[in-house]
């Protein structure tokens, strides 16, 4: 619950999991294989680059059976991704390649393109020609200017934030410490030793839960399917942000609560109905183990960090 996640994992199930039946009158093909059906059009020059910010209203259908939808199971929120070279000839980005903002349109994946990529195929797909996505392009940035927006957001996002938690913190008769960043911290058990340093693997205890009291994740509670430590690289992006800053502030032996605003948390991005965008988290952590990375992940330490 604790990773961070890439915002086009949201898709990655339906590109490579999901098919439809034979196409449909009104579809051109591209030189590539793609088979499109432009819905709306709305004038304008400025189409998406490899390498762009898109934001897509996206709907993936088998036959006439909706199977995902940005409208219903992303809150009513366009996912928001990079254009990437796909690894075959006819894929979805060609077609969102070709539309400006304000359009949407039908494209047709070929199954047979998707199988060539080593991709499992389900076995109701045996029969199946291709995945169906009905696409709006909401917005496309450059990455600069996806950066610099991402910014202005979060700064003032982080005022929101740390408005609620001084209330919180108020109400609850709470004195945590705060570091730069706006993590705030509460010590109940202080460990012995130095704090874990990047590059290290701590094992921890944890219970994750929102301002409210309620319980997300935990690995203590067996509702949640997996009661085992978890063990992670500090510093490398394995985790979110305040999970990172918080941990390294702790000897092993130490518990503390944790109090992470979004913009160290999952931003606006979030991740279900239990952790909302810009959704301010609470963790109890114990630290149960600091030491030496295993060589897998020391070697790790050379690549970048995973992008929220």
């Amino acid at each position: 619950m604790i990773k961070r996640i890439v915002p086009f994992a949201l898709l990655g199930a339906t590109i490579f999991g999901l098919a439809s039946c034979g196409p449909k009158d009104g579809f051109k093909k591209t030189p590539n294989g793609l088979e499109y059906r432009i819905v709306k059009d709305v004038p304008g020059d400025k189409k998406p680059a490899l390498g762009d910010i898109v934001e897509l209203h996206i709907i993936t259908k088998v036959g006439d059976s909706e199977l995902f939808s940005t409208y219903k199971m992303n809150n009513n929120q366009p996912v928001s991704f990079p254009l990437m070279q796909s690894s075959f000839k006819g894929d979805m980005p060609e077609g969102v390649m070709m539309m400006t903002v304000g359009d949407s349109a039908v494209f047709h994946v070929s199954l047979d393109s998707i199988k060539k990529t080593g991709a499992q195929i389900l076995p109701f797909m045996k029969d199946k020609k291709f995945v169906e996505y009905d696409v709006v392009l909401v917005g496309v940035k450059s990455q600069k200017e996806a950066q610099a927006e991402q910014q202005t957001k979060a700064a003032e996002q982080k005022g929101v934030d740390d408005k609620i938690l001084q209330d919180f913190f108020a109400k609850n008769n709470i004195k945590p410490e705060k570091t730069a960043s706006g993590l705030y911290f509460v010590v109940t058990k202080q460990g012995a030793g130095a704090p874990p340093k990047p590059g290290q693997e701590v094992t921890v205890n944890y219970t994750g839960k929102s301002l409210e009291g309620k319980a997300f994740d935990s690995n203590l509670d067996p509702q949640f399917g997996h009661v085992k430590p978890l063990s992670f690289v500090v510093g490398q992006g394995q985790v979110i942000p305040g999970w990172d800053e918080g941990v390294s502030l702790l000897p092993k032996g130490s518990k503390a609560t944790l109090y992470i605003p979004s913009t160290l948390a999952y931003g606006t991005n979030g991740q279900n109905p239990n952790l909302p965008a810009n959704g301010i988290l609470m963790f109890d952590v114990e630290i149960l183990d600091i030491k030496a990375a295993p060589p897998a992940s020391a070697a790790a330490q050379q690549a970048p960090p995973a992008v929220q």
